[in-house]
């Protein structure tokens, strides 16, 4: 997968710019060209114009040899051609030793249909280069064998035409020999260039992806590390923390560290499980071996054995029916969403907690009539819970109170007790599940260590949460913020 992810980044980038020095080799090129070719035409446009001026004011023949011989000296040849395209006389030699004789050529057909692309159409891709175009010839080409030739044909006017002395067509020719083995010499220059660079680019494409996909390989081999040996304490090295492959980094560290809270959370949940169920199991099976095993007890030990085990039954009950709600919890079920009259909900639970609470004040301090938005059988358990768990640690003279108020958007339910208090250390900790803190608050009290972690969740999963105050020896306050619906 790796190889295959590096290979796809060398190609994509090498591809892309390959592609760009390919398209500047091939421009560059055909600017060179156009300019060459351009550079040409305007020395043979100069030279025919210059040798046909010449001849128009040369007098005998002799002049008129002279004036076609002086062509050498520019680099093209002249000839003189009548008006069916037939030659006059012979073409002044070129400057071009190795050009060789220029070809016949047909001023009537060059002038008729001159070439649309004389140089190929590599050379129409240089649209800024100069064109060397003339108002008054035209442009073509001839060949000779292998050898091409440039031509440039001048027709004279019809006014010059009746002198028998002026010839109809000046034709000017210049060999491309040379001018095309030096642009083909740079084409492959060019060329062999752009495969080097080309050879380069995906060398260096490859190395560079290598070298970027290192640190996700290095992810890749601790994620697979920790996924054999279940390791979250294990992190990933991070080298460069301010780009993206550092981020990723310091990500998957944060990934880890929050699953090796979890890790460690679900491993002491289920020790702490195992236990509380262990607790009950134990006393019921004792109490029933020790029914079976002695059957001439009096009838008040055998009830008293009988109320045990019903008592570590029921207990039992209420343990797995917490653990239940907490694994819904954590399967993130969500609750119903109907409209509640939450003072309702809380005259409900004072009715049922007045029979838990025989011996202790229970008082309510305010009730302001609030409708909220959520599930009205969770938010009886939320307050059910921290009523009965204010009811178990205040003692038989002390009082719990209630209070309900709606404070502009935010409904406060408020359970204060005067109860035994909660020690500073202990209180950030108390909404963990199963924690206890200290011997006071043991399962004696009848308690599963459950119920304020069921509240917080229920708390949460309408929009709010519990906020817990406390004073050794003077009570605690639980006071639960939920949003108001409109």
């Amino acid at each position: 997968m790796r190889g295959s992810l590096r290979l796809r980044l060398a190609l994509w980038c090498g591809g892309i710019i390959c592609g760009a020095v390919m398209v500047v080799a091939l421009y560059g090129y055909a600017v060179h060209s156009r300019a060459h070719y351009d550079e040409l035409d305007a020395l043979l446009r100069n030279a025919t114009e210059h040798v046909a001026g010449e001849l128009d004011r040369s007098v005998g023949l002799d002049d008129r040899a002279h004036v076609l011989a002086a062509a050498r000296g520019l680099g093209v040849g002249v000839a003189l051609y009548d008006s069916l395209g037939n030659p006059l006389g012979p073409a002044a030699p070129t400057g071009s030793a190795s050009a060789g004789d220029a070809p016949a050529v047909n001023p009537v057909r060059v002038i008729a249909s001159p070439p649309r692309a004389p140089y190929g159409p590599l050379t129409a891709l240089a649209p800024t280069a100069r064109r060397a175009v003339s108002s008054r010839g035209v442009f073509g080409l001839a060949e000779n064998g292998s050898q091409r030739w440039r031509v440039y044909v001048l027709p004279r006017p019809a006014s010059m035409r009746a002198d028998e002395r002026v010839a109809p067509y000046v034709v000017g020719t210049a060999p491309l020999a040379e001018l095309d083995a030096s642009l083909r010499r740079v084409g492959l220059l060019l060329m062999l260039i752009a495969i080097v660079g080309n050879v380069l680019t995906f060398g260096t494409s490859w190395l560079l992806a290598g070298r970027a996909l290192q640190p996700v390989l290095t992810l890749t081999e601790a994620a697979s590390t920790i996924a054999r040996s279940g390791a979250f304490s294990q992190r990933v090295p991070s080298d460069t923390p301010r780009d993206e492959i550092g981020r990723l980094a310091e990500t998957f560290n944060e990934m880890l560290e929050r699953l090796e809270r979890a890790h460690a959370t679900q491993v002491r949940f289920v020790s702490d499980a195992s236990h509380e169920l262990r607790a009950p199991l134990t006393v019921i099976q004792a109490n029933l071996e020790l029914l079976e095993h002695r059957p001439a007890m009096s009838p008040t030990e055998r009830d008293a054995a009988v109320r045990e085990a019903h008592a570590e039954a029921a207990r039992l009950g209420r343990l797995v029916s917490d653990l239940l709600v907490l694994a819904r919890a954590d399967a993130g079920v969500p609750m119903r969403r109907d409209l509640v009259d939450l003072d309702r909900v809380v005259m409900d639970v004072l009715g049922e907690a007045r029979h838990l609470m025989p011996r202790q004040r229970l008082e309510i301090v305010t009730l302001d009539p609030v409708v909220i938005a959520g599930d009205a059988d969770r938010l009886k358990q939320l307050i059910i819970n921290l009523v009965e768990n204010a009811i178990k640690y205040t003692p038989d003279d002390g009082r719990v109170s209630i209070a309900l108020r709606h404070t502009g958007g935010v409904a406060d339910i408020e359970v204060r007790d005067t109860g035994i208090g909660i020690p500073a250390e202990d209180l950030p900790r108390v909404f963990e599940r199963f924690y206890r803190a200290d011997r006071a608050r043991s399962r004696n009290a009848g308690g599963t260590g459950l119920g304020l972690a069921i509240a917080q969740w229920i708390a949460r999963q309408h929009g709010g949460d519990i906020i817990l105050s406390s004073e050794p020896g003077r009570g605690t306050v639980a006071t639960v913020r939920l949003p108001v619906s409109a």
